[in-house]
C-alpha cells in the first residue's frame, strides 16, 4: 500500500515569526536569516584583496556562534538582456558579438546568480525575550564584521520572502538526498 503524502506543515520546520526578524522553529530554537550583497573579489587591487582577506580573517577570530553560511546558485535565462540590445541601437559592432556570446553562456547553462545567506541560530538554554536579543546583537556585530570585507547585508523583509528562501534550501536538499 502506498504511503499517503503528509501536509507541507508537517515538515516545514518553521513555528512561527517573531520580531526582528526572528524565526521560531518547530525544535524550539531560534534562527535569523541575513542575505549578503557580495563584492566582485576578482575586480580587486592586489592591496585591496589583502584588507579583505584580513578583514574576514578578523571576522571569523572575533564571531564565535553558531552560523551556517548558504550558497543558493540558480540558473538565469538571459533572454530579456539579449531581447534588451537587440533594439539598442548603441555600439552596433560590439553588439552582435556580445549577443552571440550571451546566447552561448545561456545555451550551455553557464549563467547563473548566485545569492547567499548567513542563518545565525541561538542554542542557549535562555528563554525565548533573551535569544532574541541575542539574535538581534549577534545579527548587528555580525553585519558590521561584514561591512569592514565590503559586503553589504539586508535582513529578510517579509514572510513571504522568508518562506521562500528557506522553501528553496529544503527543496534543493530533498532532491539531493
Amino acid at each position: 500500500m502506498k504511503k499517503k503524502p503528509g501536509k507541507v506543515q508537517d515538515w516545514f520546520p518553521i513555528e512561527s515569526f517573531l520580531e526582528k526578524g526572528i524565526i521560531k522553529l518547530k525544535d524550539k530554537s531560534l534562527i535569523k536569516i541575513i542575505k549578503i550583497s557580495p563584492i566582485n573579489y576578482n575586480l580587486k587591487s592586489d592591496l585591496e584583496k589583502e584588507v579583505i582577506l584580513t578583514s574576514y580573517k578578523n571576522l571569523f577570530k572575533s564571531f564565535n556562534s553558531n552560523f551556517q553560511i548558504v550558497i543558493q546558485s540558480k540558473k538565469e535565462d538571459l533572454s530579456k538582456a539579449i531581447n534588451l540590445l537587440k533594439i539598442s541601437e548603441e555600439y552596433e559592432e560590439y553588439k552582435e558579438k556580445y549577443i552571440e556570446y550571451i546566447l552561448k553562456q545561456n545555451k550551455n547553462k553557464k549563467s547563473s546568480s548566485k545569492n547567499f545567506y548567513i542563518i545565525l541560530k541561538d542554542v542557549s538554554e535562555e528563554n525565548e525575550e533573551v535569544k532574541i536579543q541575542n539574535l538581534s546583537d549577534l545579527s548587528i556585530k555580525l553585519k558590521d564584521l561584514l561591512s569592514r570585507t565590503g559586503n553589504t547585508t539586508t535582513d529578510l523583509s517579509t514572510e513571504d520572502e522568508t518562506i521562500e528562501i528557506i522553501s528553496s534550501f529544503l527543496i534543493k536538499s530533498k532532491r539531493s538526498t
